[in-house]
């Protein structure tokens, strides 16, 4: 039915043009396809339509209004992050049915692999199918639990927008604008207004402020350190430090932690102590949730605290050797130590590398190294 009303949409929208509410439009044909399906239905003719019978004028009009469709969107995300399944297996549900992502997009998510990812779909579906969950926003005492897993699914719709690895782009707007979005929604719920999403707001924006410095002319991946920081949008900086204003709590979420690190990021680099403090934030998140990711990112600011040597031994311990950015990061330690060293990471980032764009930078990088070398 989902497929037929695409298709329809598709044939009928490039003769007429898009309609003035196409969520609605499609909501429309799909349930009228469905009303025709269980027509045909035994099960519809002898068990449903009595039911239904004193209902059938209110139930032609449904409510397609902003505020009902982001309700049903807040109510579709919390329903899948459901208790009964792991946490792995809500986000892996929610990005795969919710969110689109597909199979492979999501085992880079969680650095694992497909058939992985497959399995835990599977026993997923099969667990909420035999257990009937409903499709309900959590109670009070669910909210808390649940709300974690919902940040989470949307920090990683937008990470996937920010480092594409699916599109021609190194960057998908779409995605960043649309997990902002969610956030938003959630924010204007008084129930999940809450310091970890104020956090996750804020984290977003400090992110989403350098989408312009991010790219050169030509599609490529601009350092930070080579960013120019006139193209930096400080509005959303500014509202990321509004954000964050509202997200201090004790215990610090990991959300109030990543959002004080990226605000520390923006600031210039005679800040007092900026390092010592990123340093010192990266070792409390690794302690509130351990990720190899994490534990990467935080070597770029121990070599800044502790210097090169000190940041190799600790990034030699991370389990990230099928990953082209802890090569990227080994390189850049190895840089001032042993070039050699250096070219044969960048050498196997350009191997591990997903997209032309990476593969680029890597390639200008091996080059100009190769010339000093030289």
């Amino acid at each position: 039915m989902v497929s037929d009303t695409f298709l329809i949409a598709s044939e009928t929208w490039g003769l007429k043009g898009i309609p003035n509410n196409p969520t609605a439009w499609l909501y429309t044909v799909a349930k009228n396809k469905a009303k025709d399906l269980f027509k045909h239905n035994k099960i519809f003719e002898e068990k449903v339509k009595p039911l239904l019978s004193n209902q059938q004028e209110t139930s032609e009009e449904l409510n397609f209004s902003e505020q009902n469709i982001t309700d049903s969107q807040l109510q579709m995300l919390f329903s899948v992050c459901n208790p009964i399944i792991s946490t792995e297996a809500q986000i892996t549900l929610a990005l795969r049915v919710l969110c689109g992502f597909g199979i492979e997009e999501i085992a880079s998510a969680f650095l694992s692999n497909k058939e992985t990812i497959n399995k835990r779909l599977l026993r997923a579906k099969e667990k909420l199918r035999k257990n009937n969950v409903d499709l309900v926003f959590p109670t009070p005492e669910e909210l808390p639990e649940r709300l974690d897993n919902v940040c989470s699914i949307i920090y990683l719709l937008f990470n996937e927008g920010y480092y594409t690895s699916t599109s021609g782009n190194t960057i998908n707007k779409e995605l960043c604008v649309e997990a902002i979005r969610l956030t938003y929604f959630l924010l204007e719920n008084k129930q999940t207004n809450q310091p970890k999403t104020n956090a996750l707001m804020a984290l977003l924006c400090f992110h989403s402020s350098r989408f312009e410095a991010r790219l050169n002319s030509t599609g490529e991946v601009i350092l930070f350190d080579n960013q120019d920081r006139t193209l930096w949008n400080y509005e959303l900086i500014s509202k990321g430090s509004y954000y964050l204003s509202l997200s201090m709590e004790v215990p610090a979420s990991k959300f109030q932690l990543e959002a004080s690190i990226s605000f520390l990021h923006l600031q210039d680099e005679n800040t007092p102590n900026k390092w010592n403090t990123i340093l010192q934030l990266y070792n409390h998140l690794l302690q509130l949730e351990y990720s190899p990711i994490v534990a990467l990112n935080r070597t770029y600011s121990l070599a800044k605290v502790k210097g090169n040597d000190v940041a190799i031994k600790e990034a030699l311990k991370i389990n990230l050797f099928t990953n082209h950015l802890y090569h990227v990061l080994l390189a850049e330690l190895y840089l001032p130590l042993d070039k050699e060293k250096q070219i044969e990471h960048l050498n196997k980032a350009l191997e591990l590398a997903k997209t032309e764009q990476e593969r680029r930078v890597i390639l200008d990088k091996i080059k100009l190294d190769k010339k000093r070398i030289g």
